[in-house]
């Protein structure tokens, strides 16, 4: 509850802020103080343009279902740890890669052979390295088992919300979502007991006229969350839901090595094998991460030079800026495909909105 009221009150600050510095901008451009339009501040350039979108009823629902699962992900997956170890639970939310990979299969998003071969030893890896105590019930099990599909769906959904036909943007996305989830989290907590809990302890423990640190620990990590969920979405939106949750076990094995290093934790040596092979297998993932982008960008963009009629370069073309320097246009489709290739950073989620490609289809 408190963290999902921090991301709530965030994302408010966040919009606004921007609408105040939106506001003294229009006002000095109207007093003919500004001529050129102001450059954007720090959260703009960092994140990209923050706007704030009202949603339809099908957007409504839509971010409704989400919050439902974004909840219900955090309950279960606190409720399992009573009924399984922390090393039963890390060693099967190693699989959510695998069921992110099924989602995207069930939505029509294909994952290459190649991607798929460089998931499994970081899967792997992961169990490796959290394998330990691996005691549970089977009340547990079906807690745990819930919490890794909610985790793979909710990786799925928010890509599709950031990437889909609702395109919202982080901040935004969180400013629409965390007042649901937030009573959604309340609500889970009373049915817990969690909130009965505290209420027992509030007098002699968790008062903040008894001990202040609980309580200040507590809105410390509130305000963490909202920096993590802001970066990991800005992630999922840039990326895929497969890399976010590659990133996420890398996490819990780098969360071992650390621990290892500053609090002298033994780990026996599947452990430290396990902690190589998920660094080893996170970095041929990246590879080829890269090279599938940089071979489908390039793909794409000597298709789209070689036939210009085709509706895809036609409806590109139409967009090219006329102010455009046309200095290059006598460049053959091979050469600018040369510079293009080596002076850009391909994103095949977004490449269609780049000005080079309009100018190399131009061309």
């Amino acid at each position: 509850f408190v963290h999902m009221l921090c991301n709530y009150v965030g994302s408010i600050v966040m919009f606004r802020k921007l609408a105040a510095e939106a506001k003294r901008a229009a006002q000095a451009s109207a007093a003919g103080d500004v001529i050129a339009p102001p450059p954007k501040c720090g959260i703009q350039s960092l994140l990209g343009n923050i706007t704030r979108r009202d949603l339809d009823a099908k957007g409504r629902r839509i971010i409704l279902a989400f919050s439902v699962v974004f909840s219900l992900n955090i309950a279960i997956g606190n409720v399992s740890l009573r009924y399984v170890s922390v090393n039963f639970n890390q060693v099967m939310r190693s699989l959510v890669p695998a069921c992110t990979i099924a989602m995207g299969w069930v939505l029509g998003r294909k994952t290459s052979r190649r991607r798929i071969c460089s998931v499994v030893p970081v899967v792997v890896g992961v169990a490796c390295a959290c394998f330990g105590d691996m005691s549970y019930t089977p009340l547990g099990l079906f807690f745990t088992v819930a919490c890794v599909i909610l985790a793979a769906l909710k990786v799925v959904a928010s890509g599709e919300i950031l990437t889909g036909k609702l395109r919202l943007h982080p901040v935004d996305l969180l400013g629409h979502m965390a007042p649901l989830a937030m009573w959604q989290c309340l609500a889970l907590s009373l049915v817990t007991g969690e909130v009965s809990s505290i209420l027992s302890r509030w007098e002699t423990e968790l008062s903040p006229f008894v001990n202040y640190v609980p309580l200040g620990v507590v809105f410390l990590s509130g305000m963490c969350s909202f920096s993590l969920n802001i970066c990991s979405l800005m992630a999922n939106k840039l990326t895929s839901p497969l890399t976010l949750c590659i990133a996420a076990n890398v996490k819990q094995v780098m969360m071992i090595a650390i621990s290892t290093i500053v609090f002298s934790v033994e780990i026996t040596p599947l452990n430290g094998a396990g902690i190589v092979i998920v660094l080893l297998g996170s970095a041929r993932y990246s590879y080829v991460c890269v090279m599938e982008k940089q071979q489908a960008a390039a793909a794409k963009a000597l298709s789209m030079a070689e036939n210009p009629q085709s509706p895809e370069a036609v409806l590109v073309a139409e967009e090219v800026p006329k102010s455009r320097p046309s200095t290059r246009m006598a460049e053959s489709p091979r050469s600018i495909h040369k510079r293009y290739f080596k002076t850009k950073e391909f994103d095949t989620r977004d490449d269609s909105d780049d000005v080079e490609m309009q100018a190399l289809v131009k061309a």
